[in-house]
Parts: structure tokens; sequence; C-alpha cells
């Protein structure tokens, strides 16, 4: 299944806000649960707000509410765009690694926020998915970072982990971004209630606007 047939109209770049259309069916969003012992809930608790922004400054008809998803089910291939977090632990099943795969290949996007603790684990299971690459960082002229919003410098630093600069690292299939992961930023945690974390509002700002323009190249390409 190619969801982009399904769920969208593309117009132009300058219209990139109203790539979606009304729609017979709203489209939902999942945040995967995963084995090994990591945190994987803590991806739900930001997607009430990131879902709230995206439907108020986009005409993308999501669903108001996030489901969770297995790897393993066949209900992954009901989403267009699946969400993963965490600090610690994840492990793939044989069954997980061939139907994520199988996923992204047909069309499927994953969108991957080390919320600190995650990059050692998450890099050697998306190596199971495709044993033939590595995560490459995208250029910051890449369209991820300008198709609603721009952002010619890259990714917003929203929380500072070990002070390193944030990156944006992609893999692809016959030439489509597929998962987009982002280091050493945290952008989920800036789409948290402003009591969660205190973030000032111009971070939590960029942190929404650029999840908004991840969701858009998921749905675009």
């Amino acid at each position: 299944m190619k969801y982009r047939s399904l769920w969208l109209i593309p117009v132009t770049w300058c219209l990139v806000a109203l790539s979606v259309q009304a729609q017979p069916h709203s489209v939902r969003i999942a945040t995967v649960k995963y084995h090994g012992g990591g945190d994987w809930y803590q991806g739900q608790t930001p997607l009430p707000n990131f879902i709230r922004f995206v439907r108020e400054h986009t005409l993308i008809g999501l669903a108001p509410q996030a489901d969770v998803v297995e790897l393993s089910s066949d209900k992954l291939f009901s989403y267009p765009f699946i969400f993963l977090t965490g600090h610690g632990n994840v492990i793939f099943s044989d069954a997980e690694v061939a139907n994520l795969r199988r996923y992204l290949e047909q069309g499927g996007f994953l969108y991957i926020d080390d919320d600190y603790g995650l990059d050692r684990y998450i890099r050697r299971e998306m190596k199971k998915v495709f044993p033939d690459q590595e995560f490459v960082e995208l250029p910051f002229s890449h369209p991820i970072y300008h198709l609603h919003y721009d952002f010619p410098q890259g990714l917003p630093k929203i929380h500072e982990h070990d002070g390193k600069p944030p990156q944006g690292f992609g893999l692809f299939y016959q030439g489509r971004l597929v998962v987009f992961y982002t280091y050493e930023t945290n952008i989920s945690d800036g789409w948290e209630a402003p009591e969660v974390h205190h973030d000032p509002p111009e971070k939590r700002l960029a942190a929404l606007r650029m999840g908004t323009n991840i969701l858009v190249h998921a749905l675009m390409y």
C-alpha cells in the first residue's frame, strides 16, 4: 500500500500546508511499543500536543489521538507515520524486523527520536532491518528542513544532553527517506506540556514546527 497515493493531494512547494485536503478518513499515527526494557511509553505523552499543533497549523486530517502499535502486528500497515522514542534498550524480534522492513518498503515512515540513551540500541536494531545500510546524516538543504517551516541550520537544539550539535540521520529505500532519526536534540521532549520540562516557548515552538516538517515529509514522499 502506498500511503501518499491514498491520503494526500500534493500541490506546490509553496503551498505545502495545503498538501492534504479534506479526507474521507482521518490520518492516524502511532507510537511504537517495543521490547528490551526501554521506556517505549515515553512516546505517548508528547503526541497529543503535537497532534493538536498539526491540526491547528496545517490542513492535514490527523485523528485527534495517536494509537499504540507493535511492529509484529498487521495493524502497522494502517499508519503512514510511526514514532519511536525512549531512553534505554530496544530489541526487535525476527518477526518484527521482517514486518518493519516490509512496512517501510511499502510506503511507511518511521521517526525515531533519541530521548537520551537510545542511540547504541536503535542503531543496532535498525541494522537488522537494513543490513546493507548505515545511518547517513542529512544535509541542511534536505527538504525535511524546509517543507513547511524553514530550518536553514538543520535541527533545532531542544535539550542539551551531551552538548553536541543536533544531527538528523536517515535510512533510504529506493531513494526514498523511510527512517528519520534525530540525535542530540530530543525534538519530542519539546512537544511535552510546558510544565514537564519547563522549556522556553521558543524551544517548544521550534520542536513542534520541526515535527510538523517531519510528518509532512512522511506524507508527501
